[in-house]
């Protein structure tokens, strides 16, 4: 498991620079099966029927609640794909990667 689901998100306001390709990218080495896509971060999960993946993306709401860090989500039957960002800075923030592992942590 990724330290970064140890961690909680902390209010990221404008101002505040994004990441730079090198950190985001040295900070995904910690993440399984994320990609980073210029200034998002994507992994597509998959289940074995809607039930499981609708209660994945409950869960993912939860979690996004609670972390006041919130992800765009394309949910299919047997898939969700989710895409973090932080809309604020117009980039990559820590918040974005310690979301990536508490989503990952749900599946544990």
């Amino acid at each position: 498991m990724s330290d970064y689901a140890r961690k909680h998100c902390k209010a990221c306001e404008g101002g505040v620079p994004p990441l730079s390709p090198e950190q985001a990218d040295a900070m995904l080495a910690d993440l399984d099966g994320w990609t980073r896509e210029g200034s998002e971060i994507r992994k597509t999960f998959a289940f074995r029927n809607y039930y499981q993946t609708m209660a994945f993306v409950n869960a993912a709401a939860y979690v996004s609640h609670r972390e006041d860090h919130h992800p765009d989500m394309l949910v299919g039957y047997k898939t969700c794909a989710v895409t973090y960002s932080t809309h604020s800075i117009g980039g990559l923030s820590e918040n974005d990667f310690i979301c990536a592992a508490k989503l990952d942590r749900l599946l544990d």
